[in-house]
Formats: C-alpha cells, sequence, structure tokens
C-alpha cells in the first residue's frame, strides 16, 4: 500500500473520531449545565480548553465564553481546523483520496453524513434540534465504524484506520480527564465540591462509559474510581489503557524494521499504569496528563515519521 494512501486513511480515522468526540462534549455540557445550580454550572469555557484552542477563541471572539459562541466556535466555524465541521470534511476528503481501498458502502454513508452537516450547519438550530441531530451524527459515526470493521479486509489498511482513530481517542480521554480534574479534585479530601457525583457522572457520560462503570467499578460515583477506570481499565474502548493496547497490537502488525512508535506507545502504557488516582506528591495530576498528551503526540509524530514519509 502507498503511504500516500496509508496517511489518508490514518487521518481519516482521527478526523472522525475527533467530530464524534466533539460531539459527545457539547451535548454532555449542555445537560450537566441545565442539572446543577447556576454557581457551580460549569458553563462553557472548559469545552474550549478541552480542545486545546483557547488563544484562537480569544482570537476570534475575545475573552466571553457564551454558549453561543462556543458551539459555533466547535460545531461550525471554519476558521477552526478542529470544529466539527471542518473535522467532517477532513475526514471525508481523506476517505475521498483512498476509497479504491474502502467499501463502497462506507464511501457512500461518509459523504451522506457530510451533506447532511452542511445541510444542518446553514441555518439556526433550537437547542433541541442541534441536540437531536449531534446524537444522530454520533450515531452515523458510529455506523461508518461498525460498516469498515463488518465489511472491509482486516489487513494493514484497517490497521491504519484503527490507528488514526485510537490515537485521537486516547489524546481525547486525557484531555477531558484533564480539564474536569483539574476542577473538580480539590487540594484536600475534605473539600470536595457540591454535587460532585453529577460533576463526574458528566466526565463518565462524555466518553459513553457510565454505563459500563457502574458494571464494573461498582462503587459510588467518585474521582478517583472514575478517573482510574478512565486510564487504567484495560476493557472499556474508550479508556487510555484500552486505545494504548489497541495501538500496540495495531503497530506490532505493520511492516518496517524501525518500531519507535511501537516503544513509544509501551513506555505510555507503563506510565498510565503508575497513574496516580488525584495527585503526586510533587506533580498535579493535570502535569501528568499534559505529559501523555505530550507523548501521544510523539507518538503520531513517529507514526508519521516511519510510514507517511514527506513527499
Amino acid at each position: 500500500m502507498l503511504s500516500r494512501l496509508a496517511e489518508n486513511i490514518y487521518w481519516h480515522g482521527r478526523y472522525l473520531e475527533r467530530a464524534e468526540g466533539l460531539a459527545r462534549l457539547i451535548n454532555v455540557n449542555a445537560n450537566l449545565n441545565l442539572d446543577l445550580p447556576g454557581k457551580l454550572a460549569p458553563g462553557w469555557d472548559p469545552l474550549v480548553r478541552i480542545t486545546g484552542h483557547s488563544e484562537l477563541f480569544s482570537e476570534l471572539y475575545g475573552e466571553s465564553r457564551s454558549e453561543r459562541q462556543v458551539v459555533k466556535f466547535l460545531m461550525s466555524d471554519e476558521r477552526n481546523g478542529a470544529s466539527i465541521k471542518s473535522s467532517l470534511e477532513f475526514a471525508r476528503e481523506n476517505m475521498r483520496s483512498a476509497r479504491d481501498l474502502l467499501p463502497r458502502e462506507v464511501w457512500e454513508q461518509m459523504n451522506a453524513l457530510y451533506l447532511d452537516a452542511s445541510e444542518q450547519f446553514k441555518g439556526n438550530q433550537s437547542k433541541r434540534k442541534q441536540h437531536e441531530w449531534l446524537d444522530q451524527m454520533i450515531h452515523d459515526c458510529q455506523r461508518i465504524a461498525g460498516m469498515l470493521m463488518g465489511t472491509m479486509s482486516q489487513d494493514h489498511a484497517y490497521d491504519f484506520i484503527l490507528i488514526g482513530r485510537y490515537l485521537e481517542r486516547a489524546d481525547m480521554t486525557t484531555r477531558i480527564i484533564d480539564v474536569r480534574a483539574d476542577d473538580l479534585l480539590p487540594e484536600e479530601l475534605e473539600e470536595l465540591p457540591p454535587f460532585e457525583s453529577i460533576q463526574w457522572m458528566s466526565v463518565l457520560k462524555s466518553l459513553s462509559a457510565y454505563q459500563m462503570y457502574r458494571r464494573h467499578v461498582r462503587v459510588r460515583v467518585s474521582g478517583p474510581s472514575v478517573l482510574a477506570f478512565l486510564l487504567k481499565d484495560a476493557q472499556f474502548p474508550r479508556s487510555v489503557q484500552f486505545c494504548l493496547l489497541a495501538l500496540e497490537s495495531r503497530l506490532n502488525a505493520l511492516p518496517g524494521e524501525d518500531d519507535q512508535a511501537l516503544r513509544h506507545v509501551v513506555q505510555l502504557m507503563r506510565q498510565v499504569n503508575q497513574a496516580p488516582s488525584t495527585r503526586l506528591k510533587d506533580q498535579p495530576l493535570s502535569e501528568f496528563m499534559d505529559d501523555l498528551q505530550i507523548e501521544l503526540a510523539e507518538v503520531g509524530r513517529l507514526i508519521g515519521q516511519t510510514w507517511f514519509p514527506s513527499k
């Protein structure tokens, strides 16, 4: 397989996962702001921080963080290369460039999702309609993932799609933990914030993890147990550890003698296993999560260096 096509489908996997993750975040954050009293509601600034685009947002919209501005920035602003609209456009374009490798039905589903999104972004939507459409978009992204799993040969082309998907998913999980945990974990355990359980439930729901948490952890929702589940659970598909295990498996199957990316992933797995449940003595959890994000970015760089050499 040509490195150019491998790169296309790798980025398709990343961009589609990014669009789905943003849709989940917007819907869960809207519900959380309704569930909590006004003074405790997190507002919309955390979503800008999770995406890592605070500087760009301030440049485009100023220092205000209203719901209307943040939702527009994350959903439909073309100036934001990580918005849902931009991500779906990039996912479609990368799939189009490599569609000879993929089942025709998957391309048709991706094209339909992009065209539907383009229509949705043209007009103003009520909050209810927006919520419904984001739910539908999540289901459509899941449908594409399911169609790929059920109809595509499990060869190296499929490996690159999954590598992109799981790398992006691990990054999103660390970002959600980073921002939410920093807001919710107090310096002293006696200073637990009011409505703590509701807020930690929103963290789980951002990753569709609530039911699986209740099934496997079986204790009340609290910061340390949620963090342990989302970081270290090897069976939940959106935990960091699960994503790293999937990356290890897929990278191990690829041809080539350069295994730097693989060794980096194995090293990251060890770091995650040693993760603190709240804080290290000399290092806040947010710094630990920032380090993980930097290392995940390095994995992405090594993948590009090994299999997508610059032209």
